[in-house]
């Protein structure tokens, strides 16, 4: 039977409990669809059984089932964000789970619908197991193994084995350390790529960033490899007393006639790039450490976590490397490599290495799409590289990051157009996860619980 919204379906006030069953209509919403930047004014979400199957005007009819409705009350609908560097904290014990759930929960309180694992546990698998059948509240997870670094890889035939193993366990990706040898780094790509499963992380300094490209580098985190890759001399690199943390104290070296080359081969090589900007300005800025103590998102972290992030900074500080002169230059080249691969078409991962330091669950992607806006991007862009992008990343386009007929209801709502104010990302009004609604009262009351974990004197 066809059917009018408003002359239909009873009204449901936004921020209620829910507890209807899983067909549904999201009515009087501005939705943002990811698929390019119109915004469809005053429009209904129709979703079941965790699926999109319709969207239209709100004065549109409708031929189909009974559907209870939500009223939007004029909020704006995208597609979630992604934190496509993450490192979900790891259950020793079947019963540990505390931090895991923890931080799922910190991820959807921040609109954060995405996440991809980068150093990987046995513990990770059933954590993604529970999600995906409802038993944990969470985003979609997609996990790396336990890295491959110097010192877990001892040979390239031992580095095989555990591509295989890590293959059929069931992980989605493989995170590459630094320490590898050429002849390690060799055995795992060819041995990942025969697998079909992609590879990415740092770059080994044996190794060298032409080299990880060539060999099926998926994703460069952090950028890595860039500024080493146009320091004349090489030695330097090598030496981490003269380069500092991450090259910092070389990039007045670089020289930068190599860097469209550099940007070609990624281009040519379908590399994507997880910039990570929030960790540098909060590990390895000028900011003291004790500054970041009582910011206040460090209420959902343990005492004894923060301190060992201020621990983990100290050194720098007291060797003299973060001083602003060293800082300023070697943040604002980061930026600068970020927008030329950005501008030359490189796709970009939401992405902010989180939990480290200081960088909270789902709060430091706030951070990170801020950093990502005073760099250059688009707004448009930002939301593309939490949405859209991760999913072109695993190859399901249309599946899910998009609000679209036949794809997940996965999306979440705001009262303002992010493509005009991306503040409005930091407070969600509802956010939906494969059709499960959380309203805003339920998130905040999984914030106050969480806070509560960890009281403060």
């Amino acid at each position: 039977m066809t059917k009018s919204l408003f002359a239909f379906f009873l009204l449901i006030p936004l921020c209620t409990a829910f507890g209807f069953s899983q067909t549904y209509v999201v009515s009087n919403v501005n939705v943002i669809t990811m698929e390019n930047e119109e915004v469809l004014e005053n429009h209904a979400i129709f979703v079941q059984d965790g699926e999109i199957i319709k969207i239209l005007p709100v004065h549109e009819p409708f031929d189909g089932d009974t559907f209870q409705e939500i009223d939007g009350n004029g909020a704006f609908v995208f597609p979630g964000l992604a934190e496509f560097h993450s490192h979900i904290p790891v259950a020793e014990h079947g019963d540990d789970t505390q931090l895991q759930e923890e931080a799922m929960w910190l991820y959807l309180a921040n609109g954060v619908l995405r996440v991809r694992g980068m150093i990987g546990h046995r513990s990770h698998l059933v954590l993604r197991d529970k999600v995906d059948s409802g038993e944990v509240a969470g985003p979609r997870l997609f996990l790396s193994g336990p890295s491959f670094s110097g010192s877990a890889v001892t040979s390239p035939d031992q580095a095989v084995q555990v591509v295989k193993a890590q293959k059929a366990a069931g992980y989605d990706h493989l995170k590459l350390h630094p320490g590898l040898s050429m002849d390690e780094f060799l055995a795992i790509s060819k041995t990942a790529k025969e697998l079909k499963i992609p590879f990415g992380g740092h770059i080994s300094l044996d190794v060298g960033l032409e080299a990880s490209l060539k060999n099926g580098y998926k994703s460069i985190e952090h950028i890595d490899g860039y500024i080493e890759a146009l320091i004349p001399d090489y030695s330097k690199v090598m030496d981490p007393k003269i380069a500092g943390p991450f090259s910092m104290l070389l990039v007045h070296e670089a020289e930068l006639g190599k860097l469209p080359e550099l940007v070609d081969l990624t281009l040519e090589t379908k590399a994507w790039i997880a910039p990570t900007l929030t960790l540098f300005d909060r590990y390895f800025g000028s900011k003291p450490a004790e500054e970041y103590r009582d910011v206040p998102e460090m209420k959902y972290m343990s005492v004894d976590q923060v301190q060992h992030w201020i621990n983990a900074k100290t050194p720098y500080e007291k060797s003299g490397v973060l001083t602003k002169e060293n800082v300023q230059p070697y943040l604002e080249f980061r930026n600068m490599l970020l927008m030329t691969l950005h501008k030359a078409g490189v796709p970009i991962l939401m992405a902010s290495d989180s939990p480290q330091v200081f960088n909270v669950p789902g709060f430091s992607i706030h951070h990170e799409i801020e950093l990502m806006s005073n760099a250059g991007m688009s707004n448009y862009e930002i939301l593309k590289s939490g949405s859209i992008n991760p999913a072109a990343y695993f190859g399901q386009e249309g599946e899910w990051g998009v609000v679209k007929e036949g794809a997940s209801a996965d999306f979440v709502l705001v009262s303002k157009n992010p493509l005009e104010d991306l503040k409005t990302l930091k407070k969600p009004l509802m956010v939906v996860m494969k059709g499960k609604i959380y309203d805003s009262d339920e998130l905040n009351e999984q914030l106050d619980r969480i806070a509560a974990n960890y009281p403060r004197d």
